[in-house]
């Protein structure tokens, strides 16, 4: 039977978390790799993401035999997962229409701050507050690299994007906690049927087309399916039922650390010294929260 980690402290969650969300923060961040190598919309990367990482996912499950029997409460945690998951991409996807991916990205990583807001509110798991100066950093870090320059009147487009975007986070902070309410229960198992909610709901936005995929678009989806899906899901999940919910939301900024680098490497990304400083503070603020290192206040001088 399913049981939440609503009292639990972190020192009595299970071990092996830190590595799995490393590795799946690192896979999320060469998914716009294969996105772009794909060729198609957003919507039907998604759509086959979803069918063939469920896929995947259950088949695997399956032959594991891992299947666990879900009491209506660990089914409702499920859904509210579910719904949380698929929206949080809707309103993220249709954000970058209406105000840009970079604006869109740096507005999407205020998540880390929601998750440990909704922990403390939900689940009783109270903040460590010396450690939030770090996370700020890392948000500055995320703000730095995207080289914005903040200024100029926002139009009503953009104004309903940024607010789509912080939707959008607050959404997969809830299917993260979602998440981590179902202790007992596979990872595979979870994924596997959240992203098969997944398929009929992104049904409507998926090109059938499929006649006119190349080899190149074909393999990126596979690969999308199979690895950034099927298992980055397993190890997330995994991850997301080890840790605390202030060091996944350390981890989480592993993602846009490794996008920057897929940018730099692959397309030749020409980074300005604001981005390059916005890169070292991500992984600066990372290294200090897993090493619990205490943050550099300034200190008054003793009175004589």
């Amino acid at each position: 039977m399913a049981h939440t980690l609503s009292r639990t402290q972190p020192s009595q969650l299970p071990q092996g978390g830190a590595w799995r969300m490393a590795l799946a923060m690192t896979l999320s961040g060469t998914i716009g790799l294969l996105v772009i190598a794909s060729g198609q919309s957003a919507w039907s990367v998604v759509w086959f993401r979803c069918l063939i990482g469920a896929a995947a996912l259950l088949i695997w499950l399956s032959m594991q035999r891992g299947w666990k029997p879900m009491n209506r409460r660990a089914v409702a945690w499920l859904l509210v997962g579910a719904v949380a998951l698929i929206v949080n991409w809707l309103f993220l996807f249709t954000s970058y229409r209406l105000s840009g991916i970079a604006i869109s990205t740096v507005v999407y990583h205020v998540q880390p701050f929601f998750l440990i807001l909704l922990a403390a509110m939900v689940q009783g798991e109270a903040p460590q507050w010396q450690k939030m100066p770090w996370l700020v950093l890392a948000l500055l870090g995320v703000a730095l690299t995207t080289g914005l320059q903040w200024g100029g009147p926002m139009q009503a487009d953009m104004l309903q994007g940024v607010a789509m975007a912080l939707a959008a986070a607050l959404l997969y902070a809830v299917a993260t906690l979602a998440t981590r309410k179902l202790s007992g229960i596979a990872p595979a198992q979870i994924a596997g049927l959240q992203l098969l909610l997944g398929v009929g709901l992104l049904a409507p936005w998926a090109n059938f087309s499929i006649s006119s995929f190349t080899p190149t678009a074909w393999a990126s989806l596979l690969t999308l399916g199979l690895v950034h899906t099927g298992l980055m899901y397993n190890l997330m999940y995994a991850a997301f039922q080890r840790l605390s919910a202030q060091r996944i939301a350390a981890l989480s900024f592993i993602y846009p650390l490794v996008a920057i680098a897929v940018d730099l490497l692959v397309f030749r990304l020409v980074l300005q010294g604001t981005q390059v400083l916005g890169m070292g503070l991500i992984l600066l603020a990372i290294v200090a929260h897993q090493r619990d290192w205490v943050f550099p206040w300034p200190r008054a001088k003793a009175a004589a």
